[in-house]
């Protein structure tokens, strides 16, 4: 049994979770946080967060919340350097902030484009830069990105968010490249379908829903906490030896067609 807490505890670790006051960030940071991390969750909301904290702490885990922009770099810049310079070393990081907007691709507004672009790909770039050059000088770090069944597969009125999720999967690996060798596991997790404030409309549509239920092997839609799993194991010490991996917890849906 000490082996495998060994292995999968997280206990001394460090955990910033971007993205975290609701939905798949905040489920993400509860198993981490239950694992033994240490937790930092993230968001702009700060009624939203600080609910999202006191939600968590209830449950014992030890937790700080940290509002800042990810997609603001003197902002991230400065909120990195005060979380290392109250909690610590920064363990592990998960970028998890994302948006979605729906609408068919000839009728897409480009500020909203270019919106998806700064949540979806240049905070997981401004982070984990920011993050990893305090694990570079450490010699270890995790990062885990949040990918989509979206970085394999397309859907009508969602291009550009599956353009962000493509250029996430390829980040993933591109950040692997540059810090394995400084002795940084960077690896994402590629969600299916959950029920989320993300998906709530998708969620609320029996057609889609229906469809969707046909469309993958398990026959169902996701919950979140389902995702935990993953991410302890991609934040562990169990996965030393894996790097550039999209881990798909997607109940097969990636793999039929």
């Amino acid at each position: 049994m000490s082996v495998v807490r060994q292995l999968f505890g997280l206990s001394g670790k460090c955990a910033l979770v971007t993205g975290s006051s609701q939905g798949i960030g905040f489920a993400l940071a509860e198993g981490l946080g239950l694992a033994g991390a240490r937790l930092i969750i993230n968001g702009r909301d700060k009624a939203k967060l600080e609910a999202a904290r006191q939600d968590l702490a209830g449950k014992g885990i030890e937790v700080h919340a940290a509002a800042f922009d990810v997609t603001n770099e003197a902002e991230v810049s400065e909120a990195v350097a005060a979380l290392e310079a109250q909690h610590g070393a920064l363990d592990i990081l998960v970028n998890n902030a994302g948006m979605q907007f729906r609408t068919p691709l000839e009728d897409f507004p480009a500020d909203k484009f270019r919106e998806l672009l700064r949540v979806n790909i240049e905070s997981a770039f401004l982070v984990g830069k920011a993050v990893a050059r305090g694990m570079i000088a450490r010699g270890a770090g995790k990062i885990i990105n949040i990918c989509s069944v979206q970085s394999e597969l397309g859907r009508p009125s969602i291009a550009p968010y599956t353009a962000t999720k493509g250029a996430i999967k390829m980040l993933t690996k591109g950040m692997c490249a540059d810090w394995a060798r400084h002795g940084l596991q960077v690896n994402a997790i590629g969600p299916g379908y959950f029920k989320t404030p993300l998906n709530q409309a998708l969620v609320d549509n029996p057609e889609f829903s229906a469809w969707l239920e046909k469309r993958t092997p398990a026959g169902r839609w996701g919950n979140v906490d389902e995702l935990i799993g993953a991410a302890i194991f991609l934040a562990s010490p169990a996965s030393s030896f894996v790097n550039g991996h999209i881990l798909y917890v997607d109940g097969g849906i990636t793999s039929v067609l």
